[in-house]
């Protein structure tokens, strides 16, 4: 063999890059075992560049489709494998499995700041959803949780509700058209804590229905924004209610 001639890499050699850890078929069985651990995953995604260029590309979607395979499909129609979704699948994962907390804005004053947790368990539906929206946007596709309750804060007696959801085909919505018809300004000092792009206020929007508070138990003291990807998120004051609803046929728990 001369000095200019290279060897040719072998077919081993060639699979060897995606041999293990890196193999994505190897990555699915492994977190199908784990039962798709959130915990698992943030922590497999972080550990090198291609690992969260995987992660990006198969291993949120798939989480989300075992968390919640009904809601996933109606925001999806499951077109394809291929299918994406509005600000990404690690923002829909974070959304199925993240409280984000509540901060003090102009619209709802709290005396502190509540920091976001992981939640074990959420019920999201689109029933609830339908009460966020107004006549004319009840054509849209709206997933709300149900709130996440978190103590008293300051003087207040009613306990806090932080609740979360999201839109399907939020950029062909009727919400959004509300929203530029109106002239809406997006929030200058506010980002999605889901996806980190801007948001609007629905309050400042005016566009919260009265049967968002009945929904919700709260005694009107609400807010809520949606961000440009369709990422919901807001707070309430909660009064104790005598009786629970019962669960809707459409309603799924996450």
């Amino acid at each position: 063999m001369s000095a200019n001639q290279r060897p040719r890499p072998s077919e081993e050699t060639d699979s060897s890059d995606e041999s293990g850890i890196l193999n994505e078929r190897v990555l699915v069985l492994v977190f199908e075992f784990l039962k798709w651990d959130i915990h698992s995953l943030c922590q497999t995604a972080s550990v090198s560049r291609r690992l969260r260029a995987i992660s990006k590309r198969i291993l949120w979607k798939n989480l989300c489709f075992y968390r919640a395979p009904r809601m996933v499909g109606a925001l999806t129609g499951q077109v394809s494998s291929n299918v994406r979704i509005g600000g990404g699948w690690p923002a829909l994962a974070k959304l199925l499995y993240f409280c984000c907390g509540c901060q003090s804005t102009r619209n709802f004053p709290i005396n502190e700041q509540l920091p976001g947790h992981f939640v074990n368990a959420t019920r999201f539906s689109k029933t609830s959803g339908q009460s966020f929206l107004t006549k004319k946007c009840r054509g849209d596709l709206l997933y709300v949780s149900d709130p996440c309750e978190h103590p008293p804060t300051g003087a207040r007696e009613d306990d806090l509700g932080i609740y979360r959801g999201v839109f399907r085909g939020f950029n062909r919505s009727r919400t959004r058209a509300c929203l530029i018809s109106r002239q809406v300004a997006l929030e200058e000092s506010t980002r999605c804590p889901y996806c980190r792009v801007r948001v609007w206020s629905m309050t400042a929007a005016r566009l919260i229905p009265r049967s968002a508070a009945k929904r919700l138990g709260s005694d009107g003291g609400l807010e809520y924004f949606v961000c440009l990807n369709g990422h919901f998120y807001g707070a309430c004051w909660l009064v104790p209610l005598s009786s629970e609803e019962e669960e809707e046929e459409d309603d799924e728990e996450v």
